[in-house]
């Protein structure tokens, strides 16, 4: 019997002296506790060397994909093929199978088979003559690494770490904005009280005070820029009566400041929102489309990425986000909750309340579909993101129609039996 053994060096051929060992496969590392008791049952017949990394990494994935590379085909015609009454025994079945179609040639796998491989990796470099140990090490790591990398060939717009630092810093981008706006509202309030219960949207309050600075120059202001003539005309009008106290240029050139830095935060949060809806386009198109950008991404996020989604069943994907209240309820024996994340979602929010925990049943079971078919599929497209939306828009609205017929039911037996 012949053995086909790969190593990061190459392919060695080996013959079984004495083949009835492989009937007790338990006592084999017996035979493999020194170099002399190895050599007596193995002996090395032929050694093919890669000649570079490249090919030790195509012959590598060759290996992993069951195929037979241009390799292992020189070995096996040079050396097993001359002796086709022999069995070759090889560690993969699948390629012992393919070897089998190619060449007829008789291959086992197994239990026993994967035994003598692993006392063979034992005395490798006693049994294969030539190469050192210290070489084999250093061939295994750089294997390792080309492979590594090789199997890291996915395309740069489909790399899901882009979402989870995006959106993290999209929602740490907000914080620090109400936070800005929180400070710059109280400090300016102090001088201008009544302009923040006149403009009410935080962008527009940094614009005002940026362009005014101190309420005395809201008489000679223009404000056709920033704000409607009503709204303008009754900033004017407050300021004329404000009851504000007077602080000094230096305090209104501080407060400016802190509005010019609310103001490119904001700008540099609409770019991040466009860069993050892109790649949520790219990288999950049909999750997007059933539950939007914002809350994909934070269901991404949440996972840890788009392959650990993909491995969540629907009702994980339905309370994502609510992990402490699901724990909660189950330690107090409470009513689980209903949904977590994905209650941000556009479909969810068209429903009615009492409507709201079975539409995102229904969405989260559509979202799991979704996100297996983005993470896992090829030249993935949005026809299975638009058809599910379509169908849960005829379900809500059924839904919808359900509950006013049985409303409107109920209320004509009340009034009846009344």
């Amino acid at each position: 019997m012949l053995v086909l053994f790969e190593t990061p060096a190459g392919y060695a051929v080996f013959k079984l002296l004495k083949e009835k060992k492989l009937e007790n496969c338990d006592d084999l590392f017996k035979d493999f506790e020194t170099p002399e008791k190895a050599k007596k049952l193995l002996k090395l017949t032929h050694f093919h060397k890669f000649e570079d990394t490249t090919e030790a990494l195509r012959a590598a994935t060759s290996s992993l994909d069951g195929k037979v590379d241009k390799s292992l085909k020189k070995v096996i015609k040079k050396v097993i093929a001359k002796e086709a009454q022999e069995s070759l025994a090889v560690a993969d079945a699948k390629l012992g199978n393919c070897i089998k179609e190619k060449f007829d040639i008789k291959c086992i796998s197994g239990t026993a088979v994967q035994e003598l491989m692993r006392c063979i990796r034992t005395q490798m470099d006693s049994l294969i003559e030539g190469i050192t140990k210290k070489e084999i090490n250093a061939m295994s790591l750089g294997l390792s690494h080309s492979l590594s990398r090789f199997k890291l060939k996915f395309s740069p717009d489909k790399v899901d770490i882009m979402i989870v630092q995006a959106i993290s810093l999209l929602d740490d981008l907000d914080k620090e904005l109400n936070n800005y706006m929180m400070r710059a509202k109280e400090w300016y309030g102090w001088h201008f009280p009544e302009l923040s219960k006149i403009i009410t949207d935080n962008v527009l309050y940094a614009k005002v005070v940026k362009h005014v600075g101190d309420r005395v120059n809201c008489l000679k202001t223009d404000f056709t820029d920033i704000l409607t003539d009503e709204l303008a005309a009754e900033v004017k009008k407050a300021a004329e009566i404000s009851m504000g106290t007077e602080v000094t240029e230096e305090d209104i050139d501080n407060v400016k400041s802190l509005c010019e830095q609310v103001l490119e935060i904001n700008d540099y949060r609409a770019q991040l929102y466009d860069y993050l809806s892109n790649r949520m386009m790219a990288i999950a198109p049909n999750l997007c489309i059933l539950v939007g950008e914002l809350v994909g991404a934070r269901l991404i996020s949440h996972a840890g990425s788009l392959i650990n989604l993909a491995k969540q069943p629907a009702s994980t994907v339905q309370i994502i986000g609510a992990e402490k209240a699901l724990f909660r309820a189950l330690k107090t024996k409470h009513n689980t909750p209903k949904y977590g994340l994905i209650y941000h979602a556009s479909l969810v929010g068209q429903t009615t309340a009492k409507n709201k925990a079975k539409l995102s049943r229904m969405l989260a079971a559509k979202a799991a579909l979704a996100t297996r078919v983005d993470a896992l599929g090829e030249d993935v497209g949005q026809e299975l993101g638009l058809e599910h939306r379509a169908a849960l828009e005829k379900a809500i609205k059924r839904i919808e129609e359900g509950s006013s017929t049985t409303v409107s039911i109920f209320s004509f037996l009340r009034i009846f039996l009344y």
